[in-house]
């Protein structure tokens, strides 16, 4: 289950299409657009059932490392087993990594000035405490993807306030939670063929965002910052909405059902663009001088990127650092033979490339 077994922050929630996020050969049935953590992982658990794949896993491993003999032709590869500490080893001729590229043992969380300071909870959302209670509490979301665009508007149903607080803005699409087109395409056809309509329908509309967006980014930003400034009805300054680089040049964040925008102008979230100075006893002090009053913090900063699951690679005894090879096609490495890894896209679904 990866990202959605581990994750358990409010609202987690995919932010690619699921369409397309999900695997061209089992159709995502109903309409939701973007899934929630549960029902992805969900889906992925009965996918594995009705392929009977989960008799070849095994569960509860940490690979350790992954050592090739030229000699042998051979990798082999030790593992830790995590509930006893045994440690157990494998032979194989060819290895695949498909480990994503997250470190799932802990989040990227810059060092804050002051923060022994804070009298509060500092929440990473990668460790979401089961029995956190923000229910009246006032709480900083510190950032602007993905994480903090989800968190937001789910948290601020129940916060007394809860403020976004960011170092520059993200380009933000508003996109509807259910996909009325393909709810009726399942009425009327066959579920494969309405799910491959959909699938290339949504897949089209991706490329074309990205390659107008690149081919033509003052065009494309006035669309999007138009989107946000309907979104928001005038009620909002769009200097909180307005990045200073072009439309995909970094990731571009989806609002589900415009639920960030809804809350803003409810008066329930704000959104702050500013610089830490440091924490205070009571919050963050911004470099403006305005301080942010907060019973709870939450550093949505990212998470830290790992490659391979953090295994030790070496062949024939020498070391190897992935960052220094070459990657042909996101899958051969550069001098690392009978092995690859599987690496998706990053501007739209990862599912697609994977497959």
């Amino acid at each position: 289950g990866g990202t959605w077994e581990l994750f358990r922050y409010p609202g987690i929630r995919s932010d690619s299409d699921m369409y397309t996020f999900g695997y061209n050969f089992r159709p995502w049935t109903g309409g939701k657009v973007l899934a929630d953590g549960p029902s992805i992982k969900q889906y992925v658990h009965d996918t594995a059932g009705e392929n009977n794949v989960e008799q070849h896993i095994q569960y509860g491993l940490a690979v350790v490392s992954a050592e090739w003999s030229g000699t042998d032709k051979c990798w082999t590869l030790t593992a830790r087993k995590e509930a006893t500490g045994e440690t157990v080893t494998f032979t194989a001729s060819f290895l695949v990594g498909c480990t994503g590229y997250y470190n799932y043992d802990a989040g990227y969380k810059p060092d804050f000035p002051g923060e022994a300071d804070f009298g509060g909870q500092i929440v990473h959302p990668q460790h979401w405490p089961e029995d956190l209670d923000y229910t009246g509490k006032r709480v900083v979301v510190i950032g602007s993807g993905a994480t903090a665009i989800t968190l937001v508007p789910t948290m601020a149903e129940e916060t007394a306030h809860i403020t976004m607080l960011q170092r520059s803005p993200t380009y933000l699409m508003p996109l509807p939670s259910r996909d009325a087109v393909a709810l009726g395409l399942q009425k009327v056809l066959p579920a494969n063929v309405a799910y491959r309509l959909t699938r290339a329908r949504n897949v089209s509309i991706a490329r074309l965002l990205f390659n107008r967006s690149r081919k033509n980014p003052k065009a494309m930003r006035r669309l999007f910052l138009a989107m946000v400034r309907r979104q928001l009805d005038g009620k909002v300054d769009m200097r909180h909405f307005s990045p200073s680089y072009n439309p995909w040049d970094q990731r571009l964040c989806v609002v589900k059902d415009g639920d960030l925008f809804e809350s803003i102008k409810a008066g329930k979230a704000s959104v702050e663009t500013d610089h830490i100075e440091r924490f205070t006893k009571n919050g963050i002090l911004l470099k403006s001088g305005k301080e942010l009053e907060a019973d709870i913090i939450i550093p949505a900063t990212g998470l830290d990127i790992q490659m391979l699951g953090g295994m030790d690679l070496v062949v024939d005894g020498h070391p190897v650092t992935l960052r220094d090879k070459v990657i042909y096609k996101n899958v051969m490495v550069e001098g690392v033979p009978n092995a690859g890894m599987v690496f998706g896209y990053t501007n739209i679904s990862w599912t697609l490339k994977a497959d």
